[in-house]
């Protein structure tokens, strides 16, 4: 190779590596001096909802912290999936943050095309909170535990309804798997949302609600509706005297939910860790954790690594539970 060839090549090889180099620059000078102004955190969900409720302790610790006010960005729509397609085209410059839960990462990619990656489109940062559905049943049904709901099912089987905040919810998905591990058959009757659901229950027109803990504990508090089993594999403090399905005789059951943080794909490294910190430092709050535990949460720090693995582990395993049940999502 002649001289001039190799120059005529180090030349261009330079040529084609500044433009990315001076990417890489860009996007390492902006994360060093982040944040410098309000940081937007989206929610799929209303206000007043569980992802609402379980995200506003945090809020005070995670400014402490990070030194900038948090906007909270209210995105409803689609399960969820329409807030996580707009982080997903976010910028990955920290600024745009998401609180989102297994619904949309790895419930509804498994029977319906959208516009993101669950995998590929985010950076995941951190747990906040995990727990269960709640089995509950209006105080006329007979059966007051897992047993006897499950004996009640299979002496009329395909006659016994519960509700659900609707279909391919967290808690349809629990009450398939619980169908699936029991040989059971119940008829599912999916609500817009989960208090028209409980509301039918306290009123009779269904007998058994399969609910998200913050919806239903206020109703099995006020002696309502009764609670017959959590689908965590801890028992949930604000519901002590309930048990979970798994210690009611289905052993290795375990239907969580959960609510996590993640950005945009791409976020630097150094805006994560700092994030990590500040979450996983909110989390360790005796105010946050008694927050959370009223709604039926347990708090949960970790890693980001640790939510990428839960994320992979939820998505394999509704997935099953999903094609096996033949569930299909509008």
């Amino acid at each position: 190779m002649t001289m001039d060839l190799l120059r005529r090549r180090r030349i261009l090889a330079a040529a084609l590596a500044a433009p990315l180099a001076g990417a890489m620059n860009r996007a390492f000078a902006q994360s060093r001096g982040w944040p410098e102004r309000p940081i937007k955190l989206v929610l799929g969900y209303p206000p007043g909802g569980a992802a609402d409720g379980t995200t506003r302790p945090l809020e005070p610790k995670l400014q402490s912290m990070l030194g900038q006010s948090l906007l909270f960005d209210y995105r409803p729509g689609a399960g969820a999936t329409l807030a996580a397609e707009y982080t997903a085209k976010a910028e990955p410059d920290g600024y745009t943050l998401h609180i989102i839960d297994a619904g949309p990462m790895t419930i509804l990619p498994n029977g319906k095309k959208l516009n993101y990656d669950p995998f590929k489109s985010f950076t995941p940062i951190g747990m906040v909170c995990a727990g269960g559905t709640l089995i509950a049943a209006h105080p006329s049904v007979e059966a007051n535990t897992v047993q006897e709901l499950i004996a009640m099912a299979k002496a009329k089987p395909g006659t016994l309804t519960y509700g659900t905040s609707g279909i391919g919810g967290a808690g349809h998905l629990a009450a398939e798997l619980l169908q699936s591990m029991t040989g059971t058959k119940l008829v599912h009757v999916p609500y817009k949302g989960g208090n028209q659901a409980v509301t039918d229950l306290v009123g009779g027109q269904i007998p058994l609600l399969f609910s998200s803990m913050a919806t239903a504990i206020p109703y099995v508090q006020a002696k309502k509706i009764k609670a017959i089993a959590v689908t965590y594999p801890t028992r949930a403090p604000a519901v002590p005297d309930t048990p979970t399905v798994a210690e009611s005789g289905l052993e290795g059951f375990d239907a969580s939910v959960w609510l996590a943080m993640v950005g945009p794909a791409k976020l630097p490294g150094d805006i994560v860790a700092k994030v990590n910190e500040a979450l996983n430092a909110a989390l360790e709050e005796a105010s946050v954790q008694e927050s959370l535990r009223k709604q039926g949460y347990e708090p949960v720090r970790g890693r980001p690594e640790d939510l990428a693995k839960q994320i992979k582990a939820d998505y394999e395993k509704w997935g099953k539970v999903i094609r096996e049940a033949g569930i299909t999502f509008a």
